[in-house]
C-alpha cells in the first residue's frame, strides 16, 4: 500500500514527547514541513520544534521487501534494539523499541483505568 501512495517514500523524524521514531509517507511529512514553516524561528519553544523535528528528518526509502534502513541518530533516539514494533497513527507509524511499546501500553492501560486524568473537549465528544 505505502508503496502505491507513496512510491515508498517515507520520512523518519524523533518523537520529541516519547521515546519512538516517527515514519511519514512523504505526502504527509509535506504537510507537516509546511505547518513547520509558518513556525517563528524568533520564538524559542517552535524554533526548538523545527529544529527537533527537521534537524532529525531522514529521507528512507523502502526497498522491494518493505524494508526501511533506520540512520543510527533515530535508532539510538529510540534504542531501537532487535525487536521493533511499528504502530499504526492514523497519518503516520511510530516506531518502538519492543519492550518500551509494551511498558508505554501498560502504563497508558493503568492511567486509563485510574479514570484520574481530564479529558478534553474531544475527548469528552468522543465514543466507540
Amino acid at each position: 500500500m505505502l508503496n502505491v501512495d507513496c512510491s515508498g517514500q517515507l520520512v523518519c523524524t524523533i518523537d520529541i514527547h516519547q521515546p519512538c521514531l516517527l515514519l511519514y509517507p512523504l505526502t504527509e511529512w509535506e504537510e507537516i514541513e509546511h505547518k513547520l514553516r509558518g513556525l517563528s524561528s524568533m520564538h524559542p519553544g517552535e524554533r526548538r520544534l523545527q529544529r527537533l523535528l527537521l534537524g532529525y528528518a531522514n529521507e528512507c526509502d523502502m526497498d522491494k521487501n518493505g524494508r526501511v534502513l533506520i540512520a543510527p541518530t533515530l535508532r539510538n533516539h529510540a534504542a531501537l534494539d532487535k525487536h521493533i514494533m511499528l504502530v499504526g497513527q492514523l497519518n503516520r507509524f511510530e516506531i518502538w523499541d519492543a519492550q518500551a511499546w509494551e511498558e508505554q501500553v501498560k502504563t497508558d492501560k493503568e492511567i486509563e483505568q485510574q479514570g484520574s486524568t481530564e479529558l478534553s473537549d474531544r475527548l469528552l465528544d468522543f465514543s466507540l
